[in-house]
């Protein structure tokens, strides 16, 4: 056989089966993934005063978010390493690495003794494990958004952007199911003594279980038929800055108006609309489960008007609506009221998290893909994504609490910008394969 004749095997589009097959299992990872790494935030209520036990609850939930961001700040680091390793050696190995270092961290959690036990030294073990969790967060992102997306058809890549998506909300939404199981099962001293161990062991496990399904994937046809250069973060900085900077403007506003709608949402329901934790998981998982079906809908969306459009539509909605409906929610005290309002933010941001995968990686050729996904990505997201939390109980602690509002409406509004003045990637998609 001639080297065309094994380019041109290797280019060739996989079989509808092997294909299926395969996305699926990297759809189970993310899951897992997302499960290992939301477990900590929705279960933060519960462990705050175990690691953090000075101070009033407020004080807790700061230091425990100050310990999310940490996690966040290494994404980039895990992209950055992640996707250099899935542009050289492969999508598929990069995605098996990374989630093998989510399974350990989230047992270090599960067994980690607390303040009283082991005084500095409990916090100390809660930031490296999540300092871990976050390198394999940043390098799966990236990887697994960029193997998706090569193995996906061109007519049907943001219907799979949307499955994408789905399965790390299921993973959010099984985070926050689980944890609610458990405090049905266990009161809430036990919840507050062990209880809250056991969703850390019982995403290592599942971590396990998808590092063996890894292994069984198909390696993607662009992968296998790249010729460019050898990837580089130079290479990517020095010949692909408009896309790297592009994603980086792109993911702000979503980012954040994802993290805050999603995760941040559980503690604004307790710490200042004034419902229980019972209450705040109820309405939260509600709106997580419908948020999570309508991700394929809009996806396939843009698969027939374009992804610009709907991102478009992200950024005009979250900037006229985020301040109404924050500010509505926080003097809102009825259950039925406050899912509809979280629903409703939820299914703005749908705009964006549906097609953003698949937007990311029609931006860039196959040699630096993986890298140039994972990397701007990471960036943003930790500064916007993991400093959520952060700067909304900062705010409330300050006594200013609807800045906190002003802050998200002014960063999707920037967004809005980019999304205005890029290409649509569906019409000028970089991915040739189908």
């Amino acid at each position: 056989m001639t080297a065309e004749a094994i380019d041109k095997a290797a280019a060739a589009p996989a079989s509808d089966a092997n294909r299926l097959r395969s996305i699926l299992a990297g759809s189970a990872g993310n899951l897992v993934e997302s499960f290992d790494w939301f477990v900590y935030a929705a279960a933060a209520l519960y462990f705050a005063k175990v690691f953090f036990p000075a101070g009033d609850q407020t004080a807790q939930l700061l230091n425990t978010a100050a310990v999310f961001g940490v996690g966040f700040l290494a994404r980039p680091v895990g992209a950055w390493l992640m996707g250099l390793y899935g542009d050289r050696i492969g999508r598929r190995a990069a995605m098996i690495a990374s989630v093998a270092m989510m399974c350990f961290g989230s047992l270090m959690i599960a067994v980690c003794p607390g303040y009283a036990q082991i005084g500095v030294a409990a916090p100390a073990i809660l930031v490296f494990a999540r300092i871990l969790q976050g390198i394999s967060m940043g390098g799966e992102y990236g990887t697994s958004a960029t193997y998706l997306s090569e193995m996906a058809g061109r007519a049907h890549r943001g219907f799979w952007s949307g499955i994408f998506y789905s399965t790390l909300i299921a993973g959010q939404l099984l985070a926050l199911g689980v944890l609610v199981a458990f405090t049905k099962l266990l009161s809430p001293a036990d919840m507050q003594a062990f209880g809250w161990r056991l969703p850390f062991a019982f995403g290592g496990l599942l971590a396990i279980a998808v590092f063996w399904l890894r292994r069984g994937m198909d390696e993607t046809p662009s992968f296998q038929a790249r010729k460019g250069p050898r990837a580089t973060t130079l290479r990517l900085l020095v010949s692909h800055p408009r896309e790297s900077l592009t994603v980086i403007g792109l993911t702000a506003g979503g980012t954040l108006g994802y993290y805050t709608y999603t995760t941040y949402i559980q503690k604004f329901l307790v710490n200042t609309s004034g419902f229980s934790k019972d209450q705040a998981n109820a309405i939260t998982a509600g709106a997580l489960a419908v948020f999570m079906l309508v991700q394929p809908l809009v996806g396939s969306l843009s698969d027939r008007v374009g992804r610009r459009w709907i991102l478009i539509g992200f950024g005009v909605l979250g900037t006229l609506l985020t301040w109404p409906i924050l500010s509505t929610l926080s003097t809102t005290r009825e259950v039925w009221p406050a899912f509809a309002l979280v629903t409703g933010a939820t299914l703005i941001v749908s705009a964006y998290s549906s097609v953003n995968a698949v937007v990311k990686a029609e931006l860039f050729p196959t040699e630096v893909r993986a890298l140039g996904v994972a990397l701007p990505y990471s960036i943003a997201n930790a500064i916007f994504g993991g400093g959520a939390e952060y700067a909304a109980l900062g705010f409330k602690q300050a006594g200013h609490e609807t800045w906190f509002f002003t802050y998200v409406t002014v960063v999707i509004a920037a967004s809005l910008l980019v999304y205005l003045t890029m290409r649509d990637t569906r019409r000028h998609s970089r991915i040739l394969e189908d």
